[in-house]
């Protein structure tokens, strides 16, 4: 049984789930109107944490209750519409042409980069909010990505399991990556419980968590979901870089420097395996799937803009950017 609560609803639809999943009877209102809002997000956040660790008192079962599974499909329709109708593809090129764009340096100060703001100007108790809310999805990381797999065939599924495999430890279990994120928290004076942060996270956090969800539990969407794996391992390399190197800055202790670094050099080796046997490997096999590839692509891109946004207003304006203010310090927590 799981140990993990259910989050704080946000307005009438997610109340009304997770009343459902107290064992109401109740039916649950029209699907929010608001894509990326906070109701619809936390609502579809909640639903995909059935396929993950669940939740205390909702019974495993009802990972797989139509009713549940029903709600979730409208919940996904509309965020997939929304995601489709804003990321044009049709004249993107290919998914190649999308990777090489990921690696243009951004124009001015920081061009809306939150590692180019964390490196120059952020402060210690900003960073400690991005590490809350990349919690988020650091404490499982690689496992939206794992359900790829039996999708893939040859060369790209190989490939996959390779670089899987160094995310989850290569066989060590003090190397999984999410055991080194957790590290990272400890460091921070965060709590490491699996889910603690959700309440503070705005939904432009949870959306970026729930389309590796919707990505990866739909057969349908595998070219997506290698597109936004792509995008992470071509971007992660220089962005961990300078998040070590704000880390430095600010002084914080080896884990949390260490979690980065192990990123800078590892993601790096990922890329050009990512490039040349994922991506390169799925299209052989599958051409018709370039489009969606570039449509992951393009749509982590605008998601994690979105976000980028919404943190940056908060902390130029001298706001804490968690929707429950400011951090309290750390209790003991359950490490991943």
């Amino acid at each position: 049984m799981s140990d993990v609560r259910l989050p704080e609803p946000r307005g009438p639809f997610s109340a009304a789930l997770t009343d459902l999943m107290r064992g109401s009877e109740s039916a649950a209102p029209p699907p929010p109107a608001d894509p990326y809002g906070d109701d619809l997000q936390l609502a579809l956040y909640v639903l995909y944490e059935l396929h993950y660790l669940g939740f205390a008192g909702v019974p495993d079962d009802l990972e797989w209750d139509p009713r549940l599974l029903a709600l979730r499909a409208a919940l996904e329709d509309r965020f997939l519409g929304a995601l489709r109708a804003d990321v044009p593809v049709e004249a993107s090129g290919t998914a190649g042409q999308a990777l090489d764009a990921l690696q243009l340096e951004p124009v001015g100060d920081d061009g809306g980069s939150l590692s180019y703001f964390l490196r120059d100007h952020g402060t210690l108790e900003q960073f400690r909010e991005y590490a809350a809310l990349r919690s988020l999805y650091h404490l499982k990381e690689a496992d939206p990505h794992a359900w790829v797999i039996p999708r893939l065939r040859g060369r790209a599924k190989a490939a996959m399991v390779a670089v899987e495999f160094d995310e989850f430890g290569a066989g060590r279990a003090d190397q999984i990556h999410a055991r080194l994120f957790a590290d990272l928290m400890t460091d921070l004076d965060l709590d490491t419980a699996y889910g603690r942060y959700v309440d503070a996270a705005p939904a432009e956090a949870l959306a970026t968590v729930n389309m590796m969800s919707l990505f990866g539990l739909h057969r349908a969407l595998r070219g997506a979901l290698v597109g936004h794996f792509a995008t992470v391992e071509v971007t992660s390399s220089p962005a961990s870089r300078r998040l070590a190197e704000a880390l430095g800055r600010m002084g914080a202790g080896e884990a949390a420097v260490r979690f980065y670094t192990e990123h800078v050099e590892a993601d790096a080796v990922h890329e050009q395996v990512v490039r040349h046997d994922v991506v390169a490997g799925l299209l052989a096999d599958e051409p018709s799937l370039e489009a969606d590839v570039v449509f992951g692509i393009r749509a982590t891109g605008l998601l994690e803009d979105r976000l980028a946004a919404r943190l940056l207003a908060d902390w130029r304006a001298g706001r804490n950017a968690l929707r429950t203010g400011r951090i309290i310090p750390a209790t003991v927590g359950t490490r991943p």
